[in-house]
C-alpha cells in the first residue's frame, strides 16, 4: 500500500477501543507489553523519582486514551489536564476516570507501576490516585496555531506527549511544527517528555493502516533543538518482537526542558 494512502489519527476513523486492545492490554495475545507498557513506566518512574521535574500543571497530549503513562507523574504535580483531538478518545478516558461500566482495565498498568517502584502494597491507590490528580479532559484542535484555542489553560510546567507526534506529523517539517505548538503551551524551563517510534511507517487498528512517521534519534534530537530545547535524557530501545500491527524498529525516549 502507498504510504500516501494511509489513514491519519486525527482525520480519519480511529478506534480508540481497539487501539487500547491491540497495543495496551494485558491480553496473552497482546505481544506489545514489554514495548508500550514497561519501557513507558520504567523511564517515567525512573526520572521522576529523581524529584527534578514537577510542578502545579502537568499538561499530557498523547496519542489514545492512555493512562499508564500517568501513574509516575500525578505525585509530582498538583493538577493533570488532558487534552485529545478525538471525541471519541475523551469518552473513553472519562468512562476509565469515572469509574463507568465497560471502562478499560488499567489494573495490569498500575501493578507494573508499584512494582517497579518496589511499592506493591500500594497497589489499591494507584489509579485514585491518578482520577484525583486528572482535572480536566478537553477537547483541541491541533491544526490551530494556538491549540488550547478557545480554551484558557495555565503554562505547564511539563508536558508528556506518548506517541501523539508520530502518528499526526505527515513529514519532519509537521515534526517540528506542533513541537513549537507544544513549546508555546510551557513556561520557560518547563520540561518536554517524548515516546516515540523510531524507523516506523504504519500501523494497524483492526483492518485499517494508520500513518507513522518515519524518523530516526538523530532527528529527534535536532528537532527539539531547533526548537529551544536542551536534551536532558535520551533513551532507546530496539523493538521486542516482529508483528504485522506495526513495523517500528525501535522506541525512544527524550526528556528535554525549554531554554529561558
Amino acid at each position: 500500500m502507498d504510504p500516501s494512502t494511509h489513514k491519519l489519527y486525527h482525520k480519519d476513523d480511529f478506534d480508540s477501543r481497539k487501539c487500547l486492545e491491540h497495543y495496551f492490554s494485558d491480553k496473552s495475545s497482546s505481544v506489545f507489553g514489554e514495548d508500550s507498557l514497561i519501557f513507558p513506566i520504567e523511564n517515567l518512574t525512573n526520572t521522576f523519582s529523581k524529584g527534578d521535574i514537577k510542578g502545579d500543571v502537568l499538561i499530557d497530549l498523547s496519542v489514545g486514551p492512555l493512562v499508564h503513562h500517568l501513574f509516575a507523574a500525578c505525585e509530582f504535580f498538583k493538577h493533570i489536564i488532558v487534552m485529545k483531538a478525538s471525541d471519541q478518545c475523551i469518552m473513553e478516558l472519562k468512562r476509565w476516570v469515572y469509574e463507568r461500566t465497560g471502562a478499560f482495565d488499567w489494573g495490569h498498568a498500575a501493578q507494573l507501576h508499584v512494582d517497579t517502584e518496589g511499592k506493591s502494597h500500594q497497589l489499591e491507590d494507584e489509579e485514585q490516585k491518578v482520577r484525583s490528580a486528572l482535572n480536566h479532559v478537553v477537547k483541541c484542535d491541533l491544526e490551530k496555531e494556538d491549540i488550547r484555542d478557545p480554551i484558557v489553560l495555565p503554562p505547564a510546567d511539563c508536558i508528556i506527549s506518548a506517541w501523539l507526534l508520530d502518528v499526526i506529523s505527515k513529514d519532519q517539517d509537521d515534526y517540528m511544527r506542533y513541537i513549537r505548538k507544544f513549546s508555546k503551551l510551557l513556561k520557560p524551563g518547563g520540561h518536554l517528555i517524548l515516546f516515540g517510534d523510531l524507523d516506523t511507517t504504519f500501523y494497524m487498528i483492526g483492518k485499517d493502516k494508520f500513518h507513522l512517521l518515519n524518523y530516526d534519534e538523530d532527528f529527534a534530537r535536532k528537532a527539539l533543538e531547533t526548537e529551544g530545547f536542551i536534551i536532558d535524557f535520551c533513551n532507546t530501545k530496539k523493538r521486542t518482537v516482529v508483528n504485522d500491527l506495526c513495523d517500528c524498529k525501535a522506541l525512544i525516549f527524550i526528556v528535554a526542558h525549554k531554554d529561558k
